[in-house]
């Protein structure tokens, strides 16, 4: 472990068949208004909506419902939760739903009593908040962004064409999760699909940066074998509870910062699929499948021991008599075959991006540093178009 850092994650989860019960240990400890937030309404056809409901009115909460939060959180959709937020004098944001309702209610605690344009100053300027922060508790229904437990906000401008995460400090993260495997029965099994690759490119792309003997990397590898065995029994058993428990699990500790420690993390995965969804407003998961492979090979021959290690710890690739370059390939044929097997998106074509659009993608992609390569434009342009 080369890094030096300091570790306090504050959200205390909650999680089994029972989850939804400890609702009522939190609700006493804030106000009476509480803002009752969720997307397309999904949670009122499976009953989610009532159970959480019956526990508020049990508790005399004045319940002021935003509804409708879409898969990508646009900027006018914050506009209106800030404005109910303000007006109704909220004391807790409760999240009933997957990662863009939790990441939607924390953009919203934040954003509500800022005295400024919240897009300009989280997501154009980049800055801290220093104003009142309303608290947030999830429900969590989708499995995939570990936003029940991390401060990430991801937030779309469709005019700038721009989607932009900003990452808030422990001040912003959920006071509570509350986590029901089986909440996650009823998701689509598209969605389900895209929030399992979530979860593999949020642990790769910490994994892939560094170069020491890092706890972290162990960690990692086994939360990666966990996940793959999971979620190949999901896509043949969707109501898995024992599968379904693991990956929401898995999800949790692949974002909740505990194994950045150390770290010097990736990202760029992220970066080129969030410019492409604000492009077409694509299922998060599958934007960032979609780029994947293409990226790693891009990228491999920087950070070819690394590459050659997943392969053997991940994939189980025996590497006698093998180099390193044809170890790792196999590592990511390995991984391409996965991908294939559990139905995620392979290329942007599927995602409607077309070859006229890459410019502006290249355009809308934050370039970061902490992986093997510093991708500059032009490296950016190659991976989208090997991802066509």
């Amino acid at each position: 472990m080369l890094g030096k850092f300091s570790y306090c994650n504050p959200t205390k989860l909650y999680f089994g068949e029972d989850a939804l019960s400890h609702l009522r240990e939190e609700l006493p400890k804030y106000g009476k208004n509480v803002m009752l937030t969720y997307g397309g309404g999904s949670i009122k056809k499976n009953g989610i909506y009532d159970q959480v409901l019956f526990v508020l009115r049990e508790h005399g909460k004045e319940i002021f419902e935003d509804g409708g939060v879409m898969p990508n959180p646009t900027v006018e959709k914050l506009y209106e939760g800030c404005r109910i937020a303000r007006e109704n004098h909220v004391d807790l944001i409760l999240a009933v739903g997957g990662g863009s309702v939790a990441d939607y209610a924390k953009a919203v605690s934040v954003s509500a009593y800022c005295e400024e344009d919240p897009w300009e100053k989280y997501y154009v300027r980049m800055e801290d908040v220093g104003n009142e922060i309303i608290p947030v508790g999830v429900v969590l229904t989708m499995v995939g962004t570990g936003s029940e437990m991390n401060g990430g906000a991801v937030i779309t401008n469709p005019e700038a064409k721009m989607k932009i995460g900003h990452v808030f400090g422990e001040n912003v993260f959920p006071k509570f999760a509350i986590l029901n495997p089986r909440f996650t029965y009823s998701l689509p099994g598209y969605q389900m699909r895209a929030g399992f690759f979530d979860i593999m490119s949020h642990i790769l792309e910490q994994y892939f940066s560094g170069e020491d003997d890092n706890t972290s990397d162990y960690i990692m590898e086994g939360l990666l074998r966990s996940l793959i065995h999971s979620t190949r029994v999901a896509v043949e058993e969707p109501e898995n509870y024992e599968a379904r428990s693991n990956i929401m699990w898995t999800a949790t500790w692949a974002l909740n910062t505990l194994v950045a420690q150390g770290k010097s993390t990736d990202w760029m995965v992220h970066m080129i699929g969030q410019a492409v969804g604000a492009y077409t407003n694509a299922t998060h998961g599958m934007t960032l499948s979609a780029v994947s492979i293409p990226y790693y090979r891009y990228i491999m021959p920087d950070g070819l021991a690394k590459f050659a290690r997943y392969a053997i710890n991940v994939w189980g690739v025996r590497p006698d008599g093998k180099t390193q370059e044809q170890i790792a390939e196999e590592g990511l044929q390995a991984m391409e075959g996965y991908m294939r097997e559990i139905g995620v998106v392979m290329n942007l074509a599927e995602l409607g991006v077309t070859e006229e659009m890459i410019p502006g993608i290249v355009a809308a992609t934050l370039p970061m540093t902490g992986g093997y390569r510093a991708m500059a434009p032009e490296d950016i342009e190659a991976v989208l178009k090997k991802s066509l």
